[in-house]
């Protein structure tokens, strides 16, 4: 296997800087979920860089795997059981007649690197012990949408100009990548701060809020549930929320432009997940800021502008995140995305932000992007999947590149199968993210930023093996 070598600017910290070779070791048979259809074989393992994978292959293959990133990040190391359900959520591929394979990546916590290269691996694997299937689609979705956005830029062909993917499906996908995803969680937890003082307390340790929290916390999801209803009342019926907590999350919500149902998970992200990306994978630097951003929409803009907290983004900590997590848009794979429109975790004007990332690079031409009326983010209705994947092989075997029309048409023949709707929005076009996210002032990216290394040894060939 080939060695690809990355500069040091373009990885996270603690990511790792070769593909891995694959072993020749068998791998475990497992029963499959309920969910997957009846005769198909599944099978699991952990590789020796830690990450636990599942393979299902359905009893009449047509040949066509479906690589699948799963979103997150999670702070846990994730294993057998998050691939179960990851299964049962995607049976459609299975049902559809695709072979299936997932990784859950090496560790828990932040890196789209390491996550692209995890799934890389798995695909190496596959063929290896399953045989090359006629096509390979690379399936991203949220966060993982995100991570096969990264894998067919570093991946999407190999050294001998052979594709190893034919296409990608990037569904309710993070597309315009790290830092600027998150920075509306920065002005969250600026906002939120100014509102509320409680997190941290008057009396507790105080630290810059783009930490997350500070090295050594032991805050619990619980014990920050309880700080976030205690200041709004969003878990509370609002006829039971205080007058102050009424104003609170009102203003909270006007302000950074998110839905009341999505605020304590979004608090979740900016507490742990921050935390995770600056101390243990930036080494303390800090990617966020807030610095020129006129925050508008509460009871006073000018009080609440004067005293909230502003930050300066580290150009060193800011340009280790984007490289890792910003797609380049530098691919040559046919790409089609999905997303809602009202999808209240991964805004939908994160596609308006990646076909600029895809125009820059002058591959627009490949992507093609579908838009639906639904209000969630996990999992929107399945006769729109299977359309979508149809179509999207339809590009590649045949050369018709889809429109959301004939997307849209492909639908409504899997509705009397699967019992749901279709709802696509042929024309809906989604704003800039400037209108989600507060334009803010950036830093230079400086490639030159030295980043944590991960142990000598862990660049060293690993493999995939089962689990003992």
């Amino acid at each position: 296997m080939s060695i690809r070598v990355i500069s040091a600017a373009s990885l996270l910290a603690l990511t790792l800087v070769a593909s891995r070779a694959i072993a020749d070791a068998a791998p475990a048979t497992a029963a499959c979920p309920p969910a997957v259809p009846a005769g198909t074989a599944c099978y699991v393992g952990q590789d020796t860089n830690g990450a636990y994978y599942l393979i299902a292959i359905p009893e009449h293959w047509n040949r066509v795997l479906v690589m699948h990133a799963r979103g997150g990040p999670y702070p846990e190391h994730l294993g057998a059981k998050r691939s179960e359900e990851d299964v049962t959520r995607w049976a459609i591929w299975l049902q559809q007649g695709y072979a299936y394979a997932a990784s859950q990546y090496r560790r828990g916590g932040y890196g789209v690197f390491i996550a692209a290269e995890d799934t890389e691996n798995l695909r190496q694997y596959f063929v290896k012990t399953f045989g090359p299937p006629r096509r390979t689609i690379m399936h991203g979705q949220s966060w993982g949408g995100l991570v096969g956005a990264r894998v067919i830029e570093l991946y999407g062909t190999g050294p001998d100009g052979q594709r190893n993917y034919d296409a990608a499906l990037l569904t309710s996908g993070v597309l315009a990548g790290a830092p600027r995803t998150y920075d509306f969680r920065l002005d969250l937890r600026a906002v939120y701060q100014y509102y509320c003082r409680n997190h941290p307390r008057p009396d507790e340790l105080q630290y810059p809020l783009w930490e997350g929290l500070p090295p050594g916390a032991k805050m619990t999801t619980a014990e920050l549930r309880a700080r976030v209803n205690e200041c709004t009342g969003v878990d509370l019926p609002a006829e039971k929320r205080t007058e102050a907590q009424r104003r609170n999350l009102a203003n909270i919500v006007a302000v950074v432009r998110i839905p009341e149902s999505s605020l304590q998970s979004h608090m979740n992200w900016a507490t742990f997940m921050f935390a995770d990306i600056v101390h243990d994978r930036l080494g303390g630097r800090n990617p966020f800021g807030n610095e020129g951003v006129r925050y508008a929409g509460s009871g006073d803009d000018a009080a609440l502008n004067s005293g909230v907290a502003r930050y300066r983004a580290d150009p060193q900590g800011f340009a280790a995140l984007a490289a890792d997590a910003e797609p380049t848009g530098q691919t040559a794979i046919p790409t089609l995305t999905m997303h809602a429109v009202g999808d209240p975790t991964a805004f939908v004007e994160n596609e308006s932000a990646y076909r600029m990332i895809r125009e820059r690079a002058r591959t627009q031409d490949l992507l093609v992007q579908s838009f639906t009326d639904e209000t969630e983010h996990s999992y929107l209705s399945t006769p729109e999947y299977a359309a979508l994947m149809a179509a999207l092989l339809d590009w590649v075997d045949r050369g018709r590149k889809p429109d959301v029309a004939n997307v849209a048409s492909r639908c409504a023949k899997y509705v009397g199968r699967y019992g749901e709707s279709c709802r696509f929005e042929q024309a809906y076009r989604p704003v800039s993210m400037d209108a989600r996210s507060y334009p803010r002032k950036r830093p230079d990216r400086q490639e030159s930023a030295p980043l944590v290394r991960g142990n000598r040894d862990d660049r060293a060939a690993q493999r995939i093996e089962q689990t003992r």
